[in-house]
């Protein structure tokens, strides 16, 4: 693999940059630039799905459009955009405080919380 420059990244930063401008009042949130995805932004949220929701709303992710994944204690949400030219990637962990049930869609397509 040959070494990416920092320019090769633009996509991704000016994709936060703006958000940055755009959204100045979102939570802050863990964000990740890769060389192996140079058109990636990943953005994750840790036990907040109040931020998570702020985020998808911000990013215009559809509520549909969110995937839900869990096992033992813990889920997370996944949901996929474009922004300003950047794949984005938004994620939201969580932690169950008790066992619940997986959402019926999931249990129908056989998965399991």
């Amino acid at each position: 693999m040959n070494a990416l420059a920092l320019t090769d990244l633009d996509v991704p930063l000016r994709a936060l940059r703006t958000l940055a401008v755009e959204f100045p009042d979102l939570p802050a949130v863990d964000v990740q630039v890769s060389q192996v995805y140079p058109d990636r932004l990943e953005l994750s949220i840790h036990n907040n799905l109040t931020a998570f929701e702020a985020w998808r709303t911000a990013l215009g992710i559809s509520p549909d459009a969110v995937a839900w994944h869990g096992e033992a204690r813990m889920f997370w949400l996944e949901g996929v955009t474009t922004f300003a030219g950047a794949a984005v990637h938004l994620t939201g962990f969580a932690k169950l405080e008790q066992r619940v049930p997986a959402p019926p869609e999931l249990v129908a397509a056989g998965g399991s919380a």
